[in-house]
C-alpha cells in the first residue's frame, strides 16, 4: 500500500471531513458509532486551528456533549484540507 492511498482511504479525519462538508452535526458518540473513533475533539481542534475550517460546537444535555457543524453558508472552494481527506477537496464536494 503506497502513502497516497493510505492518505486517501477512509480514516476518522476523512470521515469527519465528510460529514461536516455533508452538512451533519456530528458527536464523539456519533463517531464511535460509525468509525469507532475516539479523537473526534482533535480533529476538530486541528481542522480549526491548523486548516482554518469554521466549525461550530453546541454543547448538549447535563454532560455539555459537544456537536459540531461547519458554520452556514461556506465557501468550500476555500477549505484546506488534511492529507488523509484530500480527495475531499478535489472538486469540493464530498464523494
Amino acid at each position: 500500500m503506497t502513502n497516497e492511498k493510505f492518505y486517501s482511504s477512509e480514516s476518522q479525519v476523512f470521515w469527519t471531513c465528510k460529514a461536516l462538508l455533508d452538512g451533519r452535526t456530528i458527536s464523539h458518540k456519533t463517531e464511535i458509532r460509525e468509525v469507532r473513533g475516539w479523537r473526534l475533539g482533535a480533529i476538530i481542534h486541528r481542522l480549526r486551528h491548523h486548516y482554518g475550517w469554521p466549525i461550530q460546537a453546541e454543547y448538549r444535555g447535563p454532560q455539555n456533549v459537544a456537536h459540531y457543524s461547519l458554520k452556514a453558508e461556506i465557501d468550500r472552494a476555500a477549505l484546506r484540507f488534511p492529507r488523509s481527506a484530500s480527495a475531499l477537496g478535489d472538486d469540493g464536494r464530498a464523494q
